[in-house]
């Protein structure tokens, strides 16, 4: 009888999914044989993290949580801070029945951009600018160890969007209009998750340990392609055109192991890509042989129909009936997870379905060994904002710069400045402003203005920085006409530019340049020589001001580490930089991409100016 007791109790306690010995599949089949649907519909949904509660994980054993742009314990929160909040909601899954960790996801797109202090690198479109994949590898591994050091193994990126016109106020998101450039930045993937072995299968999420994260391909497909740029819109292209602009990017990041891959809201020829099956299920998961898991955007499911949750019940089937795996968003959660449960248990949805779902899910949280290591320490805390992580934004501002215009004649270049001179004026605020440098996605979701919201360098500061002790900088944010005359400036630093923004409301069918850019561009380039920094998220109107400006610098949206622009301007490094976006002249133009019958640009995809640096 003992003995029989004793066989009994050691059967209880083993269980094959929790040891790390047992292959990875035979893993996922015991664990998905214990589970019920409730416990499987749980591992579908994904919920912000105001949602989440320790109780709320045990009770509806939620699979995944996340951080949307924005969201953070309290306004700056430390590494400590957040490891803390992300280990307590943990807990509640591990309180569990069956103890399965919940991912927790955030949106750290160039950096860890929701976190103070962290380090803000240049959004994609400066990156692809640099046309360097090693830097973005760095890149991605420098953000997976900021990410971790916060408790977080899982952020949503890249983005891998194509965009087609600048229009779209996602443009910063895209690496480039040419579909080889993003392709080669999937590099990043790899950063982000660490490389996957040589004999790896093609299609498996590969994560190498506690200093990588999740990384996810996004957003699935066709979203930098919709018509005028509008955002979550129709994008209008054959099949041809699907594949060879759009879908390339997608095939790199697959062999490359990414671990899910989030879908878009906009549709292809009318057909939301929530509720495309052939696309997600036939193409990606079948033809691509895609292992890991596909996740919904922010509520997107509730965008299926138009209006948006005008038949719900509707949504959920569509939407998981296409191939999602995970559902981003539940503000109301209880309704999602009664929804999910009646259509599985009235075979309106199959269970083979949910299977494929929670397998997928489990197969990324098992292959990143979160099962081993589901609590975060802060044994990476040093990595947020460390100097190193600056350096190599640094680096990457530098080789993002784009010359565009050195010199009203190319005999007589302005660039680089001469660092010893009597008197130099620095004007507009986009000059002594961190929030403008850094654009949206930083902090909060839509971006902020001043130099409150993080630790960093403005380009004022970075002038001030550079230039011989000597040299007296004067700062204006508007001067006019009689101000610049009176002052004799041996040259002016004109920073100009956007507002942040970000999805949506970044859409613009005029892509001016903010007042009083505009105004200030002529008050001081009529008088003295002039450098003009554009700093904004895409190509902007700038062929009016052309003829009054002496040098013209893409800076694009840099990041925390200003410093870089001034290290080019002033000669310590050569401007090496070319466009990955065409530059046009009029937004009538618009759309207008290199190759293009009517292609007729200011200034054309693959131009940049070069300088050599000047031995200081």
């Amino acid at each position: 009888m003992g003995f029989l007791l004793l066989c009994f109790c050691t059967e209880a306690v083993y269980m094959k999914y929790k040891d790390p010995k047992q292959p990875l599949n035979v893993r996922i089949r015991d664990l998905m044989n214990r589970m019920s649907l409730e416990e499987k519909i749980g591992q579908m949904t994904q919920i912000e993290k105001h949602v989440a509660s320790p109780q709320i994980m045990n009770k509806y054993f939620i699979g995944s949580v996340l951080s949307g742009g924005g969201s953070v314990p309290f306004p700056k929160a430390t590494a400590a801070d957040w490891v803390k909040m992300v280990n307590g909601i943990q807990k509640g899954s591990l309180s569990t029945r069956l103890g399965i960790p919940m991912i927790y996801g955030i949106d750290a797109v160039h950096g860890h951009n929701n976190v103070y202090k962290a380090t803000i690198f240049p959004h994609n479109v400066g990156l692809g600018v640099t046309r360097d994949p090693q830097l973005v590898k760095r890149i991605g591994a420098a953000t997976a160890l900021e990410v971790r050091a916060t408790g977080i193994p899982y952020t949503f990126a890249p983005c891998i969007a194509v965009c087609r016109d600048p229009r779209w106020g996602r443009c910063y998101e895209s690496y480039s209009e040419d579909h080889r450039i993003v392709q080669a930045m999937t590099e990043i993937i790899p950063g982000l998750q660490g490389d996957a072995p040589a004999n790896s299968r093609k299609g498996v999420p590969f994560v190498a340990g506690k200093t990588k994260v999740a990384a996810c391909a996004k957003h699935f497909v066709g979203d930098g392609g919709t018509t005028k740029g509008i955002d979550e819109n129709n994008t209008v292209i054959d099949v041809n055109g699907l594949l060879n602009i759009h879908m390339p990017a997608y095939i790199d990041s697959i062999l490359k192991g990414v671990s899910t891959i989030m879908v878009s809201y906009s549709s292809w020829n009318g057909k939301r890509m929530h509720a495309n099956r052939d696309l997600i299920t036939g193409f990606l998961k079948g033809k691509l042989k895609f292992r890991g898991f596909v996740i919904s955007d922010w509520e997107a499911i509730d965008k299926i129909t138009e209006p948006p949750r005008a038949n719900y019940s509707y949504s959920v089937q569509a939407g998981v009936l296409a191939g999602l795996d995970m559902i981003m968003g539940q503000e109301n959660l209880v309704e999602f997870l009664d929804d999910l449960a009646f259509q599985v248990r009235n075979n309106i949805i199959p269970m083979s379905r949910i299977d494929d779902a929670v397998k997928r899910i489990l197969r990324v949280k098992f292959v990143m060994g979160l099962f081993e290591n589901p609590l975060a320490d802060l044994s990476l805390a040093n990595q947020l904002g460390s100097q190193e992580h600056r350096e190599l934004a640094r680096e990457a501002v530098r080789k993002s710069l784009v010359l565009l215009k050195n010199g009203k004649v190319t005999s007589q270049p302005l660039l680089p400045l001469p660092k010893k001179v009597t008197k130099i004026l620095v004007a507009v605020i986009h000059a002594d402003n961190l929030g403008y440098q850094c654009g949206g996605w930083t902090i909060s979701w839509q971006g902020i203005g001043g130099n409150d919201l993080t630790t960093g360098t403005t380009i004022l500061n970075a002038v001030k920085n550079t230039v011989h002790p000597s040299t007296q900088v004067v700062y204006q944010d508007n001067p006019d006409v009689n101000f610049v005359k009176s002052n004799h400036f041996s040259y002016a630093i004109v920073v100009v530019g956007e507002t942040p923004y970000a999805e949506m409301f970044g859409d613009s069918a005029k892509l001016t340049i903010a007042e009083p850019g505009p105004s200030i561009i002529s008050n001081v380039c009529g008088v003295v020589k002039c450098v003009v920094v554009v700093v904004s998220g895409r190509p902007v109107v700038i062929e009016p001001y052309l003829a009054n400006i002496d040098a013209l610098v893409a800076a694009w949206l840099p990041g925390s580490e200003g410093q870089g622009v001034a290290d080019v301007l002033f000669g310590d490094y050569g401007f090496t930089g070319k466009l990955a976006r065409t530059w046009f002249k009029s937004v009538d133009q618009l759309p207008m991409n290199v190759g293009d019958p009517h292609y007729d640009p200011l200034f054309p995809f693959g131009f940049g100016l070069t300088t050599m640096p000047v031995k200081s």
